[in-house]
């Protein structure tokens, strides 16, 4: 993943426009990686598989329930 600094990412925007369309593009301020610019295609791409991972985990959850394999929250606490 390419770095650009803020200020260079301000200079050079069109640049950066183009960059974030090939790939995500990672800025920094005061040294400190700040944010990842990237195109829409990549955005989407990254909140439907957030969106799976989601309901993957809901419907594990909701099997676990039905199969008896929940575990009671003071017993697990207790367990700590």
């Amino acid at each position: 993943m390419h770095t650009l600094t803020a200020n260079d990412a301000k200079r050079n925007f069109g640049e950066l426009l183009l960059s974030a369309q090939r790939e995500p593009v990672k800025i920094s301020k005061n040294s400190k990686d700040t944010v990842v610019v990237m195109s829409i295609k990549d955005f989407e791409e990254l909140e439907a598989m957030k969106a799976d991972y989601l309901k993957y985990c809901f419907e594990s959850a909701k099997n676990d329930l039905e199969n008896g394999l929940a575990v009671d929250c003071e017993d697990f606490l207790k367990s700590l």
